[in-house]
């Protein structure tokens, strides 16, 4: 099912000079203000909490998963290059696996890992809060990923698109709109916080088991769906 060859040249299209830079960005930034605050305000648990589920999950995690999920798939389709990968003997089933792997990785790596790092700078994982936005951070990635590759396949406004749901609908609606929080990948990972943080700390509106049937239900049919995509787009190819 994973394709060595697929997956580098895929690391190699997410991880191209402008998408690198773009990636590191938000991070940064994190990281950044993660320090700030730990330097004038001091270590607060509420203050850790709200800025990892304000910026690291409301934001960063779902516009990375945008640049990765999108970014594996979407500029072979775009150039029409990806006709050249159909033609190889390899199954669009393993296509589509391999490239979902390298976009998680991608989007782990990029969200997960500075997840965790500013939390600790926060408040040094009290109550488990860096933990548990770690853990919402993994598993949101695995989603998004799986969401934005499909997105890739299935439209040449991929980026545009994702951008609009990951700004407009994950940070603003998914925050705000209580009959949109049901409906959002964000909300389905702070479920999983939740249980991990301190209570009272995390809240979701979407209970824990409700939230993980949503999380693989999602991972599954998006993935499922993009190799369906990919099959007739080479059945195009070929005619």
């Amino acid at each position: 099912m994973y394709n060595p060859t697929v997956a580098r040249l895929t690391y190699r299209a997410v991880l191209g000079r402008r998408r690198a830079a773009i990636l590191f960005i938000l991070p940064a930034l994190l990281l950044l203000i993660a320090t700030s605050v730990r330097i004038f305000v001091g270590p607060d648990d509420q203050i850790a909490a709200d800025l990892l589920g304000g910026f690291a999950i409301a934001a960063m995690v779902p516009l990375i998963g945008v640049i990765a999920g999108t970014g594996a798939i979407a500029p072979e389709i775009d150039d029409g290059s990806i006709v050249y990968l159909l033609a190889k003997p390899v199954k669009r089933s393993t296509i589509i696996f391999t490239k979902l792997i390298v976009a998680i990785a991608v989007t782990m790596a990029f969200s997960a890992i500075p997840t965790l790092i500013a939390g600790f700078i926060l408040n040094g994982n009290g109550q488990q809060v860096a933990i548990a936005y770690t853990v919402a951070a993994l598993v949101a990635s695995i989603a998004y990923s799986a969401l934005f590759l499909l997105l890739g396949t299935v439209s040449r406004h991929a980026v545009v698109i994702g951008l609009i749901y990951a700004l407009v609908w994950e940070a603003l609606f998914g925050s705000l709109v209580p009959g949109a929080r049901t409906l959002s990948v964000q909300q389905w990972s702070l479920a999983l916080a939740e249980k991990i943080a301190t209570e009272g700390l995390i809240g979701s509106d979407v209970g824990l088991p409700l939230a993980v049937s949503l999380l693989l239900g999602v991972t599954v049919v998006a993935t499922w769906y993009a190799g369906q995509k990919l099959r007739v787009l080479k059945l195009a190819g070929e005619e």
